[in-house]
């Protein structure tokens, strides 16, 4: 029997002012009721449990109503409040199973939410560190989860042959502010995202190595020619680039001798994923589409530095050539500022050892204009020395800018504010500037290149870059 017809069976007319919705007299309000608790039912299970117990309860206090009052009154015991005594039996065991079963069901949320909410012991691990990076991710737990199904199902299809020029053997060096591109060749070439079956393949690499051409001292316009070549005998001899014309290829490059290199194919600019050190608005790069490569100097000849603020007592400071047109600008105004150290060149050698590394660590934050490209190697220096960059470059598009934050690690200063430089710093306080210091080195580990590569470094950054890439691509 139902609680409904346990209603209708009882006879709760004698019960006055009752609080309690009368399915016969009232059953669009008992109704509400129920419909109320089925709304409970996924939102506020504990809730959902106290109101089946509470409306469940509801013949048994009707029942035990006119069972009191003949207490009260036993004298006028009716053969009607007999039979409701008779019942008073059964109601209580009711009420002792409804109970019991409540009290299961809310012991059981509790254990299943509390097991849900602490994870394993190497999960655990992973969370916090997880934890201690997570303010300067746009979205930490997307980051997470995309991150953890890449490196799951993300395969690339590297392009087998092609002229010894561009083939994929790992460029000349792994030194200088080109290694990145070094790098990459080197880790794509053996990490666990290459796959031989281009039909898993969810992008496919184009190995042109424009540095290592112009190592063996290819002129502009012969890289031009070879690159030209080597792409169009890939999609003459391959049917993938049609698919997508060219949609799902991408190749890399860190120098902008291999932006200019591949301008003699306007479909390679348009259509392929370029992934550059020099993602210059004015060259071609688009946003949504390329991705910006960091520039780092590797090795590094100092270890990084890090939660070291009381050390640093200077407040700016930038050396370096005067090759573009914000640079003069900065070294004209501040050269002879007291409180910011600009150099108006390269420090020299002769002053002692590894003096322009050494003082990256007695500043607060490093100036890092654009050079002849918006980009500058001096960022990925200031985030190993730990030195807030202060980005003096405009249309700059920052590596990992879809993914991390920038502002709650650097400084980004327009071109134009340059003259208001040194107040733009003094405002910034100690607790902003500790801040900034703190999650500059939870980032570190991103502006690193390693062989084999490690979790989170440069390499799975751009690969995760990628990977966001190919989910726009339609076949």
């Amino acid at each position: 029997m139902n609680f409904t017809q346990m209603y209708k069976k009882t006879t709760i007319n004698a019960i006055p002012n009752r609080p309690y919705p009368n399915p016969n007299r009232n059953p669009i309000r008992f109704l509400r009721l129920l419909r109320r608790l089925r709304r409970l039912r996924y939102r506020r299970p504990h809730i959902l449990a106290a109101g089946l117990l509470h409306s469940l309860t509801l013949p048994l206090r009707f029942s035990l109503s006119p069972a009191m009052s003949a207490i009260k009154h036993p004298f006028q015991l009716t053969s009607s409040s007999s039979s409701r005594l008779c019942s008073l039996r059964a109601s209580l065991l009711t009420l002792a199973v409804l109970t019991f079963l409540s009290l299961t069901y809310l012991s059981f949320t509790s254990l299943h939410s509390s097991a849900s909410s602490s994870p394993s012991q190497l999960g655990g691990i992973e969370d916090a560190a997880d934890d201690e990076i997570s303010d300067v991710y746009h979205s930490p737990e997307v980051f997470r989860l995309n991150y953890a199904e890449m490196e799951r199902k993300f395969k690339v299809y590297i392009y087998p042959d092609g002229d010894p020029n561009t083939f994929y053997q790992t460029p000349r060096k792994l030194t200088g502010k080109y290694a990145s591109e070094g790098y990459f060749f080197q880790n794509i070439r053996e990490s666990r995202f290459r796959t031989e079956d281009p039909d898993q393949a969810h992008l496919f690499f184009i190995p042109i190595s424009c540095h290592k051409m112009r190592g063996k001292g290819t002129s502009y316009e012969n890289m031009t020619i070879i690159v030209q070549n080597y792409v169009e005998s890939l999609i003459s001899k391959y049917p993938y680039w049609n698919r997508t014309l060219g949609a799902d290829h991408f190749f890399v490059t860190c120098h902008d001798v291999g932006v200019r290199a591949s301008e003699g194919l306007p479909f390679l600019i348009k259509n392929a994923i370029r992934v550059v050190c020099s993602p210059s608005y004015d060259v071609g790069f688009i946003p949504h589409k390329d991705v910006a490569l960091p520039q780092v100097l590797q090795p590094f000849a100092l270890p990084a530095g890090g939660n070291d603020t009381e050390n640093r007592t200077t407040l700016g400071f930038w050396a370096g050539h005067r090759n573009s047109k914000i640079r003069v600008i900065l070294a004209r105004v501040w050269e002879n500022d007291t409180e910011l150290d600009i150099s108006n060149n390269r420090i020299n050698r002769a002053t002692g050892h590894l003096v322009y590394q050494k003082r990256f660590y007695r500043t607060k934050f490093c100036i890092c204009p654009g050079g002849s490209q918006v980009n500058s190697a001096r960022i990925a220096d200031s985030i190993h020395y730990g030195c807030v960059p202060v980005i003096l470059s405009d249309y700059y598009d920052l590596p990992f800018n879809d993914i991390i934050d920038w502002k709650k690690f650097s400084v980004i200063v327009k071109e134009r504010d340059v003259y208001q430089l040194k107040q733009i710093l003094k405002d910034i306080s100690d607790i902003e500037f500790i801040k900034l210091h703190k999650n500059l080195v939870q980032v570190q580990k991103h502006f690193q290149w390693n062989s084999p590569p490690i979790k989170y470094d440069a390499f799975h950054m751009v690969m995760y870059d990628l990977w966001l890439r190919h989910h726009v691509i339609k076949y």
